[in-house]
């Protein structure tokens, strides 16, 4: 016997209302398609997870795919605080920051309507004193939760804020209205994250692969990361959100497994969520082997099910993303040298040998000799990026120095293990 509706948010598509996402008295999440929705073939599922149907979907899914839209961690314990919620109440957390997600979602409450995205209306630019005290807050008070009606959200441990860029000027956008950008200051727990992924973005580009685009910018001493959004598209001066979903969500996996050492996914399931859902699988998944080698090579080991998306095009083509949240962790010594997922068998970068490469390539379904060959490309694209210099502008040289040597060390002996190289 269902319990009784206690509250309830109204799930935008953009301008489009795509169903209802509900609270019962007992604290569990229902989430019903609209029935114009339904009905309209053109309409996509809102997640791989969730299949267009008549039926309600119940806590679990819900918990999985909308809560997987929300800060992890200490940034959603944060969040919760500000907020004075509960941080596992994700319906209450979306009442709050739901207005501007990851993908084409939205979520307000009955009888209130997303704004018209027009930059030329947008919230007043930051100037350079207003902006630095953002940075300056912005660890204490995680997306602005509660802070003039801002309603933002993005999933992840890193703090970060989605902003509007006008102009070349960073703006806070009004409740509801799509970002096109993401700022991620320097952490004080983890000095130059920020530094470390934008070289990893950069070279990721450098060598060929679809990498969201970073820029290095400094305001009064406090140096940021300024990311353009890859699911934002801006037309004469509006902002159109497409759709995404991590690889966790498409697969219906909370957040606090998205390890697949506590159950979470693994790469024999990414590759086969690939078939599935892409529209050009074979491209796909070469696109996704590109990006386990590449996190191999850079000491990416944080390269969990939530850092893959898949992307919904204006056309409706289904891709991978373009890479995002590319760290090299090994650099700090208190991280866990264990892999997210293992690449072929092996927990640990270190533990990667010939044998490796082979077990891998049948997780992705791809033939041995072809992975062999592409590790040894990619690998010696990365070493000539590094020996001509990868440029991100404003980035102070010392803040990469170890970070450039150790990842040309890496590079060459992958191709060795890989057994392309004497």
């Amino acid at each position: 016997m269902s319990l009784p509706v206690q509250d309830r948010l109204i799930v935008w598509w953009n301008s489009r209302i795509a169903g209802e996402l509900t609270i019962d008295r007992g604290g569990a999440m229902h989430f019903v398609y609209a029935s114009e929705w339904l009905v309209d073939a053109a309409a996509p599922p809102l997640s791989q997870a969730l299949p267009k149907r008549e039926e309600p979907y119940h806590d679990a899914a819900c918990k999985a795919v909308f809560g997987g839209l929300l800060p992890e961690e200490g940034q959603r314990t944060a969040v919760a605080a500000a907020l004075g919620v509960s941080p596992d109440n994700p319906f209450r957390l979306l009442q709050a920051l739901g207005g501007d997600v990851a993908g084409a979602l939205a979520f307000l409450p009955e009888g209130e309507e997303p704004p018209v995205p027009d930059l030329a209306h947008s919230a007043q630019v930051l100037d350079d004193v207003r902006l630095a005290a953002l940075l300056e807050r912005l660890p204490r008070v995680p997306m602005l939760a509660g802070e003039g009606g801002a309603r933002l959200s993005l999933a992840g441990a890193q703090a970060k804020l989605p902003v509007v860029l006008v102009d070349g000027q960073i703006a806070v956008p009004r409740p509801g209205e799509p970002s096109t950008h993401l700022i991620k200051p320097e952490p004080a727990r983890f000095p130059r994250l920020a530094a470390n992924e934008a070289f990893c973005l950069a070279l990721a580009s450098a060598v060929g692969l679809d990498a969201a685009h970073g820029e290095w910018r400094e305001v009064q001493g406090k140096a940021f990361l300024l990311v353009e959004r890859y699911d934002r598209t801006t037309e004469q001066g509006r902002v159109h959100r497409l759709h995404q979903e991590d690889f966790a969500q498409a697969l219906g996996v909370p957040s606090n497994r998205k390890y697949a050492a506590e159950g979470g996914p693994t790469f024999r399931d990414a590759f086969a969520l690939l078939r599935r859902a892409a529209t050009r699988p074979a491209r796909e998944v070469l696109k996704l082997a590109d990006a386990a080698l590449f996190n191999v090579i850079v000491g990416n080991a944080d390269a969990h099910a939530k850092n893959f998306s898949l992307l919904r095009r204006e056309g409706g083509e289904v891709v991978l993303a373009p890479l995002y949240d590319l760290v090299a962790t090994r650099v700090w010594e208190e991280l866990s040298p264990r892999l997210a997922m293992r690449f072929g068998g092996a927990a640990r970068l270190e533990e990667i040998d010939a044998e490796s490469f082979s077990r891998f390539a049948a997780d992705a379904g791809l033939a041995a000799p072809y992975l062999r060959r592409r590790t040894a490309a990619l690998s010696s694209a990365v070493e000539a990026a590094l020996g001509e210099g990868v440029s991100v502008p404003g980035l102070p040289e010392d803040a990469i120095t170890a970070l450039v040597e150790a990842t040309a060390e890496r590079a060459s002996r992958l191709a060795l293990k890989a057994g392309t190289r004497s």
